[in-house]
């Protein structure tokens, strides 16, 4: 097992890292910038190391001061965390050239994993159905491509995520600005251009499944996580199980994301992403070779270390848990992301000195944040303040507490999220559990 591992991250991630590590006895090292010498994480951290300026790109998305700090540090292991370098395959390559375990897949998976449109050929070889779309990425012919789909189509972005790159196109005659924009943004957001086409389904929910899979071929599923209520394709909120989805439909989504990563030959804990229509079919969108924001609400219901199990797979060991083990699950759990944004203004992002920071308690409550009173919110990161997961024995239960904990949330100094999820538990739609990736634009518009 690992002596001392590196946290390639910052914030309320690297901190949940850290807390794993304390708990395996394994040394942690924080890396920072400028401007976060006084985050959270640099504090908990048993080593903190600053990596470069404010800026992003010239620190935690600096591959030589990463792979520097932790060869100066002795550590033996780095740990990406979410976003940043966490599903890029030249960093997991340098690791691996300079002696380093990157916990995470092998730079080979991430590259075809995270590439959408070979993705998409690994999903169809496992047998897992996938939307109407093209085979390879678009380069010419844009309307013959779009034709043989039928509008609507959406335009992807090949290598990323997080809502970039993203175009829904109705009509063919918006079709060739509509490329150029996604395209375009793909190119400034992943350094990748590369779009394909999917045909667009009218108001899914989406679905995803967490697995994990060690280097002697054992492979998991976990129940699954519906994130239909999203802003932009931003995830707002998440909970687990969805309400949606019967114990049947349960083993198949289980089923085929043990395929993918079976066929993919993935070593890892990773997420498979599906869509979902009304008819309860379901299609893969993509994989996640990193862990996910939401992973709390896996680990909430399933009384499972995620993180914990990352570590054992990278350092070769066998996965703690059975495949039985990690279907089942207790109760439910959902999680809010608290951001500091605006509402009033279009959720315009909300900077500052946090004059007042009360979080809410009590039983099935867990908070997962970097803030702390006095902080001041760097200009120059990700807005989200804190994840406010909660635990219900039923999903009615959960709603209940979410209601009862967002009412305690107090954030003083900063705009956020906190009412805009007040709305959302308090909506009927919501509370029946009859939501699709439209919600969000519904109920704002409800409210305008």
């Amino acid at each position: 097992m690992f002596k001392k591992i590196l946290v390639a991250n910052r914030g309320e991630i690297a901190i949940r890292v850290i807390r794993t590590l304390k708990e395996m006895g394994i040394r942690s090292v924080a890396v920072y910038s400028e401007a976060d010498r006084a985050c959270l994480h640099v504090r908990e951290a048993d080593e903190a190391v600053c990596i470069g300026p404010a800026m992003a790109r010239e620190s935690y998305l600096h591959i030589p001061a990463v792979i520097s700090a932790a060869k100066v540090t002795g550590a033996e292991a780095i740990h990406p965390g979410y976003g940043f370098l966490s599903e890029n395959p030249v960093f997991s390559a340098a690791c691996v050239e300079n002696g380093i375990v990157f916990i995470g897949p092998s730079p080979r998976a991430i590259e075809m994993l995270g590439h959408k449109s070979s993705a998409r050929k690994i999903a169809v070889k496992g047998g897992i159905p996938v939307t109407p779309g093209t085979r390879d990425c678009v380069t010419k012919d844009y309307l013959k491509e779009a034709e043989k789909i039928g509008f609507p189509i959406m335009i992807k972005a090949a290598a990323g995520g997080g809502g970039k790159g993203i175009r829904i196109v109705r009509e063919k005659e918006k079709l060739n600005h509509e490329f150029e924009m996604a395209s375009s943004e793909a190119k400034a957001a992943f350094s990748n251009g590369d779009v394909y086409f999917e045909k667009y389904i009218d108001c899914p929910r989406h679905v995803e499944v967490q697995f994990a899979r060690d280097s002697m071929g054992n492979a998991i599923a976990f129940p699954e996580r519906d994130c239909s209520i999203q802003r932009r394709h931003q995830k707002l909120l998440e909970e687990s199980p969805s309400p949606a989805v019967n114990q049947k439909l349960r083993g198949r989504l289980e089923e085929a994301a043990i395929s993918l990563a079976d066929t993919a030959g993935y070593v890892g804990v990773g997420t498979v992403e599906f869509l979902m229509d009304r008819e309860k079919n379901f299609y893969f969108m993509e994989v996640n070779t990193r862990l996910q924001v939401e992973h709390p609400v896996t680990e909430t219901i399933t009384r499972t270390d995620l993180v914990r199990e990352q570590v054992l797979i990278a350092a070769g060991e066998k996965l703690s848990l059975s495949r039985a083990r990690a279907s089942a699950f207790d109760g439910h759990a959902i999680e809010h992301r608290i951001n500091a944004e605006d509402f009033s203004r279009n959720f315009a992002p909300s900077v500052g000195r946090i004059e007042e920071w009360i979080v809410p308690g009590g039983p099935g409550i867990r908070l997962d944040t970097h803030m702390y009173h006095g902080y001041t919110l760097p200009i120059y990161y990700d807005s989200m303040l804190a994840k406010l997961i909660v635990w219900g024995p039923d999903r009615a239960a959960a709603i209940a507490r979410s209601r009862r904990a967002l009412g305690e949330f107090r954030v003083g100094g900063l705009s956020t999220t906190i009412d805009v999820h007040k709305m959302i538990v308090d909506s009927p739609e919501f509370q029946t559990g009859d939501v699709d990736t439209g919600f969000m634009e519904r109920l704002l518009k409800s409210r305008q």
